[in-house]
């Protein structure tokens, strides 16, 4: 048998509480090894004051902006819901997203450009960070695929221009794994930030900041994914005789096509009854 030596000490090793490792809400990293939790009202002060400073130099900023409350306080058309959507689908991004939600929120995405297969952002958090997305653009034979089917609804141009097929255009295109929301491996992303993930919760902001764009632009996410969205007016086209009631001359008259007016039309109501 032990001393009472002995047992004195076993029961100091038992009692003895494990070590706590500071959690770092920035990062959230598990090692304590970064600066801590910013107040959602000094982050907001930051990011205005950072965008401020920007533009003072001469640098011009197309910062996100919430317009209203629409999924989970962010998008309000069915273009943005449905990236929210496709989003959150997404097991590998569950746990980052809430906190992109929240940096949107609070007005830390100062810069969002969209372009053919990339998302650029500037994300304010403990510092401004810079964020840099890559989509693969959609694979030729896929658009073909959609606009096929789009062609195959009998849906007409005049129907198209008055807008009374944007319904089941919005369908077709974002239906997850058939339309032109991306798949997780489509995407890759890059942050100037610490953390380790591979999305953090800058780039989780900038995914998120999408979403607004689209309410605003839904032809965007045919420009993020590589594609011509006039082309599907030209399938219109060519599968009636529309055109000549219209008196367009050529394809090219589609140009002067004000698209983002068609592709936006009658979202407000269809919004409401969804």
């Amino acid at each position: 048998m032990g001393t009472d030596k002995d047992q004195t000490m076993l029961n100091k090793g038992r009692s003895k509480k494990p070590k706590q490792v500071a959690f770092s809400h920035e990062f959230g990293n598990e090692l304590g090894e970064v600066p801590g939790y910013i107040p959602v009202a000094e982050r907001r002060k930051l990011a205005e004051q950072t965008a401020e400073k920007l533009q003072a130099s001469g640098e011009e900023l197309t910062p996100v902006i919430l317009k209203g409350k629409g999924s989970k306080g962010l998008a309000t058309s069915v273009w943005g819901r449905a990236w929210c959507r496709n989003l959150e689908r997404y097991a590998d991004y569950e746990h980052r997203l809430p906190s992109g939600r929240s940096y949107l929120r609070n007005g830390s995405v100062i810069d969002l450009r969209l372009s053919s297969g990339r998302i650029e952002a500037k994300v304010q958090g403990q510092e401004l960070y810079d964020v840099s997305i890559k989509l693969d653009t959609c694979a030729p034979e896929h658009w073909d695929d959609l606009r096929r089917t789009c062609s195959q609804t009998g849906l007409t141009l005049i129907d198209l221009l008055q807008g009374r097929i944007a319904p089941q255009i919005m369908e077709i295109m974002t239906t997850p794994t058939t339309g032109l929301m991306p798949e997780p491996g489509a995407i890759r992303f890059s942050c100037t930030c610490l953390d380790w993930a591979d999305l953090c919760k800058h780039a989780a902001a900038a995914l998120y900041g999408v979403a607004i764009r689209l309410d605003e632009q839904p032809e965007l996410l045919f420009l993020l994914r590589g594609v011509d969205h006039h082309e599907l007016v030209a399938s219109a086209v060519q599968s009636t005789a529309a055109a000549i009631d219209l008196g367009l001359d050529d394809l090219g008259d589609l140009a002067n096509t004000d698209l983002g007016a068609l592709f936006g039309i009658d979202l407000e109501t269809d919004s409401a009854n969804n």
